[in-house]
């Protein structure tokens, strides 16, 4: 068998790599000792091909003397006997692949995790062109029909269920890192402190909370509403792992990371700030673990959670060039652990802003938008504030009317992603027309095709969607009085 082959010489890297001398593993009882249990049946294939004289490779992992679990990659070859042609000796390498395999699986998981980011921002993209005149006509509907009316409690029945799936795409858009942020400098233990007050409601008094929040820490450049939202979604994690009651412990530190330094994958030498949110709940297997970021992943039961607060979490942190990562063990509980690039200190604020002017205007407006409802949920948004519009499916649409209209053109409203042209091109040939008109871009989403647009990057002023008649007013104005 191939357990009877005794061992004639090992290299000196052998102890190295498994923390045995040869002699302590024949006191084992041989190398199939040292393979981990579970991989040992697959080995049978690779045993009885060398037996059969045929060289053989195999990858399996191994337990070392003291308890670390490596994986190696087995080379050998057989070699005959001259005289009966027997398989009399075997020769090879075996080679620590641990840190290999453990990058490979990283890169693969980045991969995976960035092709559903992009299916879950499509998704979000579409669905909020829905939202958008779903949640749009309501509210030009619910204006004019008083509380009185029987029509009122079933159409504001529909706008809440609209401001809840436009909450949801937020949390596709959050993961996918696909949505607008509103980033400042801050101080993560004030963020902590403001979520404290709402966690100790959110999870109830069967779990015991408590802060240990590191003074003189260093600031952070995030949005604060994007970060509590990480916050709040691993507190309620850690409460629905703990049903019957526990501890939930939310910490805060200051980090250094070191070149070379292989803890948090991804992440460069420098300052950062570390936030760790515990519990004593009932652990995750590793199976678990490995998808625990993924959308719509859960083991809650139906109708018991969405699958997202997590993947919001993994797209929040990721959009920031930060890191997040668990760490649990079954019975014991969870540890959640991010880590966000520590920032510059922040500059003393200015003088507040003036308040937001009136959203009535008579500018003319060039609405450039492919979605039919859109555009004509749009041109009713503005038309009832007094301003006139001009409507466009497409960008050879919108330069005809951008040379043809005879008065002026104040602004161009136009969507980011279209057919053809996106809305930068639309914007530089309107501009090629009307030199001095503004733009206002709006869209689903935004993603690096955006920043490729020049949206971020110039001046011009961006409309999330879904919005409503009021906020697409509001905007509007603000963007013609600036």
């Amino acid at each position: 068998a191939f357990a009877d082959y005794a061992s004639e010489w090992v290299t000196p890297q052998f102890r190295a790599i498994t923390g045995y001398t040869w002699e302590e593993v024949r006191e084992l009882g041989g190398w199939l000792r040292v393979i981990h249990p579970d991989d040992r049946a697959a080995l049978v294939p690779f045993a009885d091909r060398l037996l059969a004289g045929s060289p053989a490779e195999a990858e399996y992992r191994i337990r070392t003397k003291g308890g670390e679990v490596r994986r190696l990659r087995d080379c050998c070859h057989p070699v005959r006997d001259a005289a009966t042609g027997r398989v009399a000796r075997l020769y090879g390498a075996v080679q620590d692949v641990t840190e290999r395999r453990r990058l490979e699986d990283q890169l693969r998981q980045a991969q995976k995790m960035e092709a559903i980011g992009q299916l879950a921002g499509g998704v979000a993209h579409d669905f909020n062109n829905l939202l958008t005149v779903i949640n749009g006509y309501t509210d030009l509907i619910l204006t004019d029909t008083p509380e009185a009316d029987p029509r009122h409690t079933p159409l504001a029945a529909v706008r809440a269920a609209g401001d809840r799936a436009a909450a949801l795409t937020g949390q596709l858009l959050a993961f996918s890192r696909k949505t607008i942020v509103a980033p400042k400098v801050l101080d993560l233990n004030d963020v902590v402190d403001s979520a404290g007050r709402m966690l100790r409601r959110l999870i109830g008094e069967h779990i015991v909370l408590t802060t240990s929040l590191a003074p003189h820490l260093d600031p952070v450049r995030a949005d604060p509403g994007l970060i509590e939202q990480v916050i709040m979604n691993l507190a309620v994690n850690a409460r629905d792992a703990m049903p019957t009651g526990g501890r939930l412990t939310i910490e805060t530190a200051n980090l250094v990371l070191r070149a070379g330094d292989g803890h948090y994958p991804g992440l460069g030498a420098g300052r950062y700030v570390r936030l760790c949110v515990s519990d004593t709940g009932h652990g995750m297997t590793e199976e678990v673990k490995a998808r625990i970021f993924e959308p719509f992943f859960t083991t809650k039961g139906p109708g018991e959670g969405t699958g997202l607060g997590l993947a919001t979490v993994y797209g929040i942190v990721m959009s920031v060039g930060g890191y997040v990562g668990a760490y649990s063990e079954v019975g014991v509980g969870t540890t959640f652990k991010v880590l966000l690039p520590a920032a510059p200190p922040a500059t003393p604020p200015g003088p507040p802003e003036a308040p937001a002017l009136a959203p009535r205007g008579t500018e003319t407006v060039l609405l450039v938008e492919d979605e039919d409802a859109v555009r004509r949920l749009a041109q009713i948004a503005l038309a009832v504030q007094g301003y006139t519009v001009l409507e466009a499916p497409t960008a050879a649409d919108a330069a005809r009317l951008a040379e043809a209209h005879p008065g002026p053109v104040h602004l161009l409203l136009t969507d980011v992603v279209m057919p053809e042209m996106g809305g930068r091109a639309v914007a530089d040939a309107v501009r090629a027309r009307r030199p001095g008109v503004k733009v206002l871009y709006m869209s689903g989403y935004t993603d690096d095709a955006v920043v490729r647009h020049g949206v971020l990057a110039a001046t011009d002023a961006f409309l999330q969607k879904p919005f409503t008649p009021l906020s697409l007013a509001r905007k509007v104005r603000d963007v013609l009085d600036h």
